[in-house]
């Protein structure tokens, strides 16, 4: 019977930079598209949604 996983190779100092960068843009992405929908969002509700009554 073959082992199902595939042997584990280490990886070299360029790759795991480039996952880093890979890794940051991605979660920068993530957090720039966040915001986006934070700020539009709020622009949607209007300044009238802060008065309200309690």
């Amino acid at each position: 019977m073959q082992d199902p996983l595939p042997a584990y190779r280490p990886l070299t100092e360029e790759e795991e930079r480039r996952r880093r960068k890979r890794s940051v843009a991605i979660a920068l992405a993530l957090g720039a598209m966040v915001l986006i929908f934070f700020v539009l969002t709020i622009a949607k509700l209007g300044p009238q949604v802060l008065n309200r009554p309690l």
